[in-house]
């Protein structure tokens, strides 16, 4: 059976609708594309508003893509706002505004989510792309509001950085200075540079083999000029070539040349600067721009969830990966969070059925395993309070706000009392009602692990876990004393109880 199913980008500079079609041929197949450009995010970094007059012009294309579904029969949809819309004072008015007037609701996505569904677009382009991040890559993500860049070492992410660098908040920054088209290229470049810099001196070391770019502007011309080079990427040095052809030819014939309105020219060139300085900074040997886009990664992750596809790459070990340099940043123990994940784990798949989580709790309860203690980089006081600011502050990519403030919540409570007042079922703070179970339930299973490793010297050679009517019997092996766990486990286990009304009981073998 053929199902039908439309992405929907409400970007920063353009709004973009791509019609999928699976379960013929193709496992995957774009029938349709419609963009139309719309510069919200001018408005939204300019003044934190977007206009009166976009916004009827938002809801007037929406509309026809409405129109456009139905047509087609679409089945399903997803429509996603990026920056422009999350950077917006008055977000939810205007969503609401907008699901009132068109039918259409949009999600707001956060940095983190919107950069791993570009990820995930990258893994429908094509093997080509994939065996790049096989080898030292790097994938630069440029959109209107940000960029992120992305390391990879043996299709494992090493480190993943935001910087507010996005082409239009640099037009725009740029165009509020006052100066001459000449000194705006000038400007540009070295705003470029002096962010890029830094983020080498505190992130890089060494070089990368592979820049992997994702964006609207440049990817475009340097997919066409490799394409009539017979090949799938571009060197450095064919890329630099590139740039110099396009800027000695002028706005209008630049815009013939690559296909596109004169408009958006300017950010192209501003693309092109923002490759051109990293690729320098990384010595990159190869540059590859698969084309792809966020509706793009909508539609994959929509064949994924719907088991149409079946994943090459291990995107959650991605969110892993990206905890585990958080955890390095903050001088964190490698063995103590193993320890704390094998065990956690552990009592996590005993307690599946009786607990009501998913595997997607088990992620936040990795996460939070690994980051257990980070806070006691700034004090070994007060580590639950320090942890969850330093977890708050920090992206994890492919978790929404709301995923990372569960897990900072967890980490929280593991070392703090748990907080009931004002947490009941009509006031549960910004983690809503099921936020807050969650937490309750993956602290308590937190504790647990933490007290059966309280000494922090990985005593247990062995943790197996199994119900028995209202207990939870632990079962391990270990050769050490276990004096300073036996004490703790008590207070770990009361908590558990009261939150499960299941006993835990240890039996040493």
């Amino acid at each position: 059976m053929v199902h039908t199913f439309a992405a929907i980008d409400v970007g920063s500079f353009e709004l973009t609708m791509k019609i999928y079609e699976y379960g013929g041929k193709k496992p995957m197949k774009e029938i349709d594309c419609l963009v139309t450009g719309l510069s919200l995010g001018a408005d939204t970094y300019a003044t934190g508003k977007i206009s009166k007059e976009k916004v009827e012009e938002l809801c007037h294309v929406l509309s026809h893509f409405a129109r456009v579904m139905h047509s087609y029969k679409v089945e399903h949809y997803k429509a996603y706002g990026t920056s422009a819309i999350r950077e917006t004072e008055n977000s939810q008015i205007l969503l609401d505004l907008i699901e009132t007037r068109t039918g259409i609701h949009i999600d707001t996505l956060s940095n983190s989510e919107q950069r791993f569904l570009d990820y995930k677009s990258i893994a429908g382009a094509g093997n080509e792309f994939l065996s790049a991040l096989q080898d030292s890559a790097a994938i630069l993500d440029i959109g209107g509001g940000s960029i992120q860049i992305s390391l990879f070492d043996e299709d494992s992410l090493v480190s993943t950085q935001n910087l507010m660098l996005g082409v239009l908040r640099i037009r725009e920054r740029v165009e509020s200075l006052g100066a001459d088209p000449y000194r705006m290229r000038l400007l540009e470049e070295e705003l470029i540079d002096a962010q890029l810099l830094t983020y080498k001196k505190l992130f890089l070391s060494g070089t990368v083999k592979n820049l992997i770019v994702m964006d609207d502007y440049i990817s475009g011309p340097v997919s066409d000029r490799a394409g009539k080079l017979g090949q799938d990427h571009l060197t450095r040095k064919d890329f630099l070539e590139l740039l110099d052809d396009l800027s000695t030819r002028g706005t209008f014939e630049t815009a013939r040349m690559v296909g596109v309105p004169e408009e958006k020219v300017p950010l192209i060139r501003i693309s092109g600067l923002l490759v051109k300085s990293l690729s320098s900074i990384l010595k990159t040997e190869k540059i590859y721009a698969p084309g792809v886009t966020l509706s793009d990664g909508m539609a994959y992750e929509f064949a994924e969830e719907h088991k149409i596809i079946k994943p090459e790459h291990d995107f959650e070990k991605d969110i892993t990966a990206c905890a585990l340099n958080i955890s390095r940043r903050y001088n964190g123990s490698r063995s103590r969070a193993e320890t704390l994940r094998k065990i956690s784990g552990t009592i996590f798949d005993a307690m599946k059925k009786a607990s009501g989580l998913t595997g997607r709790d088990r992620l936040y309860l990795d996460i939070a395993s690994i980051l257990h203690d980070c806070g006691k980089y700034i004090a070994m006081t007060d580590i639950g309070e320090r942890s969850y600011e330093i977890i708050m502050a920090t992206e994890i990519i492919g978790l929404s706000h709301h995923e990372r403030e569960i897990v900072a919540s967890i980490v929280r409570f593991n070392h703090s009392d748990f907080i009931y007042s004002g947490m009941g079922e009509d006031n549960c703070g910004t983690l809503g009602r099921e936020g807050y179970i969650k937490v309750a339930k993956l602290t308590a299973i937190l504790r647990l692990a933490n007290s059966l490793d309280r000494s922090h010297k990985q005593k247990l050679r062995e943790v197996k876990a199994s119900l028995s009517g209202n207990e939870l019997l632990l079962s391990v092996e270990t050769p050490q004393g276990f004096l300073l766990e036996e004490a703790y486990f008590p207070e770990a286990s009361e908590f558990f109880e009261e939150i499960y009304s299941i006993r835990p009981v240890i039996i040493r073998n």
